[in-house]
C-alpha cells in the first residue's frame, strides 16, 4: 500500500467516474489512447485536421490540437492505480489532499464544454496556452447559436477577432474561431 498513497482512505463517492488529464511524454498521446483503452478506459484527445504534402501527395491526418495533453475518465482508484503504471511514459495531473497527492478530477461541466468546443471540428480553434489569468478578462457568456451553442466562456480579442475562450480551469485554455454577436449572450440578460 505505501507504493500506492492515493488509495488510502478513499470514500463511498470515489467509485463515480470523473476526467482526469494526462501530460503524455514524447508526443505519444495516440499510444496513450490506445493503452487507456485496452484498460476499458475512456480517453479523449482534442484534435485537429492538418493537411501534410509527402512527396508530392497531399492528405488530411489528424494532429493533436494540444501537444501532449490528453483525458480520460476513470474512478478515482483507476486514476490512482495508474499513476505508477504509466511512469516514464505519461504523469497524470494531480493536486494535494490531507493524504498527499492525488489525481485531480476535471469538474464534469468544465470538460463537457471544453469537449463541445474542442469536438466540433471547426477550423480556427486554436490552443492559446495554460489557463491564465490574463484570459479571464471580459464578459462571461453562452453561446446561443451556431456550431459552438451551449458552450460558455469568456469573450476576448484576438488578432482583432472575436472569440470565446474555454477554460479547465489550471490546466489549458482554448480559443474558438471567431463568433458573431448575434451568436452570443451575456450571462445575467434575458
Amino acid at each position: 500500500m505505501a507504493l500506492f498513497p492515493y488509495l488510502c482512505n478513499m470514500s463511498d463517492s470515489s467509485a463515480t467516474a470523473n476526467w482526469y488529464a494526462l501530460k503524455v511524454f514524447y508526443n505519444k498521446v495516440f499510444d496513450m489512447r490506445d493503452f487507456l483503452e485496452r484498460r476499458g478506459l475512456t480517453a479523449y484527445i482534442p484534435l485537429m485536421d492538418v493537411i501534410v504534402e509527402r512527396n508530392g501527395v497531399r492528405r488530411k491526418v489528424e494532429r493533436p490540437l494540444i501537444n501532449s495533453l490528453m483525458f480520460f475518465r476513470a474512478t478515482s482508484e483507476q486514476a490512482a492505480a495508474l499513476v505508477p503504471e504509466i511512469e516514464g511514459r505519461a504523469m497524470v495531473y494531480s493536486r494535494r489532499s490531507e493524504r498527499g497527492l492525488v489525481p485531480a478530477a476535471i469538474p464534469a461541466t468544465e470538460m463537457d464544454i471544453f469537449m463541445l468546443v474542442t469536438s466540433r471540428g471547426e477550423n480556427g480553434v486554436e490552443y492559446i496556452g495554460d489557463d491564465s489569468p490574463r484570459y479571464h478578462a471580459g464578459d462571461l457568456v453562452s453561446v446561443i447559436d451556431g456550431p459552438f451553442k451551449g458552450s460558455v466562456g469568456r469573450i476576448i480579442r484576438i488578432k482583432n477577432n472575436q472569440r470565446l475562450v474555454v477554460t479547465i480551469n489550471g490546466l489549458c485554455a482554448v480559443a474558438t474561431s471567431y463568433i458573431p454577436r448575434a451568436f452570443i449572450r451575456k450571462i445575467g440578460e434575458q
